[in-house]
C-alpha cells in the first residue's frame, strides 16, 4: 500500500465523490478507482459504498479512512519537521563539549553563531572528553569542542591553546619560583582527573617525560574543583592557567615546551555534516 493511496482515500472520503476527487488530485476517475480497490483489496475490507449521491464510508471504511487520515498527516508533519531540522538557519545542531571551557570558551561560540544564526537551536552536551569520542563515533552528536582532537577519521578547528600551569596552595614552597620542572614535584602528592580523562592523559605524559610518577591524592572530572582542592593543601596540580588563583592557589610556568593544551571544533570527517551542523562550523570558523 502507498502513501498515496491513503491521501486519495482521504479525498475521496472528504468530497464523497470519485469523480470530483479525481479532479482535485489531477488524475482521472479509473486510476483514482483502482487506488481505492487495491487498499480495500490489501485491508480485506470496503471502505466506501457506492450511492447514487456518491461514496461513503462504511463503518469498517470509518477506522481505515481515521488511520489513513493520521498516517498522511504524521508523514506531512515529518516532512516539516524536518525541513527545518535541515534548515542551515534555523535547524537543530548537536554539540558535545568539556566540562572544563563551559564557562569561557563555549559561550564565546554560542555568541558567534547566535549572532549570525538566531534561529538555530542548539543542543548542549557537557561531558568528559572519552564520552565526547564516543558520541562523534555513534552519531548521538554532530560537532564537539575537545582536547585532544580524536584519533581517527575526525576534521579537527583549532579555536584555542592554552598554557598549563603547576598549581599549588599559597604556602607551598614554590611559590615564588618564576618556572619550574615538574621533576620538582616529584615529592608532592598530585590532584588530578581520574584515569581514562583526555586531560588525564595529558598530565601523565607530562610527568613521564618529566621522569616523576607523583602520588595521586585526590581525582576530580572539574578543574575548577581540583583548583579547589590544591587551595586546601591536598596536594599539586597541572592545569590550564587561567584556573591558577581562583581560590587563592599560585600557578607557576612549566619548563616544558608540550605543557600547553589545544581546544579545537572536531567532527566526523567521513559523513556529511546535516547543514545546520556546516553552517554552525562555517560561523565558528571565523573563531579559530
Amino acid at each position: 500500500m502507498m502513501l498515496r493511496d491513503l491521501d486519495w482515500l482521504v479525498t475521496v472520503s472528504d468530497l464523497e465523490h470519485v469523480t470530483d476527487a479525481a479532479a482535485v488530485l489531477g488524475t482521472n476517475q479509473p486510476t483514482l478507482s483502482r487506488a481505492l480497490a487495491r487498499v480495500e483489496d490489501e485491508l480485506g475490507v470496503r471502505v466506501f459504498e457506492r450511492s447514487h449521491d456518491g461514496v461513503h464510508p462504511t463503518p469498517t471504511g470509518e477506522l481505515v479512512v481515521a488511520a489513513a487520515r493520521d498516517l498522511t498527516e504524521r508523514y506531512a508533519q515529518l516532512l516539516a519537521d524536518l525541513e527545518t531540522a535541515l534548515d542551515p538557519d534555523a535547524g537543530v545542531v548537536r554539540l558535545a563539549f568539556l566540562d572544563s571551557i563551559a564557562t569561557s570558551l563555549v559561550p564565546r561560540v554560542l555568541h558567534e553563531v547566535h549572532g549570525q544564526a538566531p534561529k538555530v537551536r542548539v543542543l548542549l552536551r557537557q561531558e568528559p572528553g572519552h564520552e565526547i569520542a564516543a558520541d562523534l563515533a555513534s552519531g548521538a552528536v554532530d560537532l564537539a569542542i575537545t582536547s585532544p582532537r580524536p584519533d581517527g577519521p575526525f576534521g579537527w578547528l583549532p579555536l584555542q591553546e592554552e598554557r598549563l600551569v603547576l598549581t599549588v596552595p599559597a604556602r607551598h614552597r614554590l611559590r615564588d619560583r618564576k618556572r619550574v620542572t615538574l621533576a620538582a614535584i616529584a615529592d608532592d602528592e598530585l590532584v588530578t582527573t581520574p584515569v581514562g580523562f583526555g586531560y588525564r592523559n595529558l598530565v601523565d605524559s607530562l610527568l613521564r617525560e618529566a621522569g616523576v610518577a607523583p602520588v595521586v591524592s585526590f581525582e576530580s572530572q572539574d578543574l575548577a574543583t581540583i583548583e579547589g582542592l590544591v587551595a586546601a593543601g591536598l596536594g599539586v596540580a597541572i592545569l590550564p592557567e587561567q584556573f591558577a588563583g581562583l581560590s587563592g592557589t599560585v600557578g607557576i610556568p612549566i619548563t616544558a615546551s608540550a605543557a600547553r593544551r589545544t581546544i579545537g571544533l572536531t567532527w566526523r570527517s567521513d559523513r556529511e555534516p546535516s547543514p545546520p551542523a556546516a553552517r554552525f562550523r562555517q560561523l565558528v570558523s571565523r573563531l579559530g
